[in-house]
């Protein structure tokens, strides 16, 4: 993925769901497409229309820390959009071609999520890859697996890639469509920072060729962190669960991070986790 054309495709998305007149821009004549056009972004973020169309056409790399600002205002950016909007517009580092390293879990924080046994737990890499989960982690979102696939390097689970091509997977998620938005859109930052990540690219590419879905979402660039929610469940063994999510990133710049799952004390999810939690000891 080129950084140049994911920043003019970014802007082009954010440019079209700006109605003129939400941003005092006097509208003449029929719009061929919703949104506003690139001169009238360029008036509003003080830029040259020539050099904004070159911008989002991939024919100008090194946009200044300040244009790059003025733009995030004038298209009037959430701090996600805009960070991201930073890393887009950053030049990608020089290619180093280095073996690739199957990523592992620290030992550290694999006690750590086992000592969590009333807690569903999952460690992922930055790609969404399963690096560990505890027993009731893994009940909870993978019980069709093995146990021990977060260790495999040839069939190792990507929770993304459940997400889309994993009909037993699909089916946990009441909302379906939201909990994948929300996938897209987190997959969308860690792009964005991390341009030379092939295996990104290459999940991305997978997914993208065999879910239509994917395809869709991901063409519309939705930006978000994504560390915190409800998701809701309905579990073949358990029934419907509603889930508080958190997100913790972990030190270092491995991207490790840390997905745990709790339910509001008393009510009928807590019973339903409670039930789940006796499979752990069989």
């Amino acid at each position: 993925m080129q950084d140049s054309t994911a920043l003019g495709e970014f802007l082009r998305t954010r440019r079209g769901r700006l109605k003129p007149e939400d941003v005092g821009v006097a509208s003449y004549g029929q719009r061929r497409v919703p949104g506003l056009r690139r001169e009238e972004l360029a008036q509003l973020a003080g830029v040259s229309a020539t050099y904004y169309t070159r911008l989002e056409q991939g024919q100008s790399t090194n946009a200044s820390e300040a244009v790059i600002d003025s733009l995030a205002r004038a298209l009037d950016l959430n701090d996600d959009e805009r960070a991201h909007l930073h890393d887009l517009a950053r030049p990608a580092p020089a290619k180093r071609r280095r073996p690739t390293k199957f990523a592992t879990v620290r030992p550290g924080t694999r006690q750590l999520i086992d000592a969590m046994g009333d807690v569903p737990a999952v460690v992922m890499g930055r790609r969404n890859e399963v690096l560990a989960w505890n027993r009731l982690g893994y009940l909870l979102l993978a019980g069709h697996y093995a146990f021990d696939a977060p260790d495999r390097i040839g069939d190792r689970p990507n929770l993304a890639r459940m997400l889309f091509l994993d009909p037993h997977h699909r089916n946990l998620y009441v909302r379906w469509e939201e909990e994948a938005l929300r996938a897209v859109a987190s997959l969308r930052v860690v792009a964005g920072r991390h341009k030379d990540d092939r295996e990104l690219a290459e999940l991305i590419g997978e997914l993208s060729m065999k879910s239509p879905e994917f395809a869709a979402m991901w063409s519309q660039h939705p930006v978000a962190t994504c560390t915190f929610g409800t998701k809701y469940f309905q579990h073949p063994e358990v029934g419907d669960l509603t889930l508080e999510f958190e997100v913790l990133h972990l030190p270092g710049d491995s991207g490790h991070r840390v997905l745990m799952y709790s339910a509001s004390p008393g009510g009928a999810s807590e019973a339903a986790l409670r039930l789940l939690r006796t499979r752990v000891s069989r």
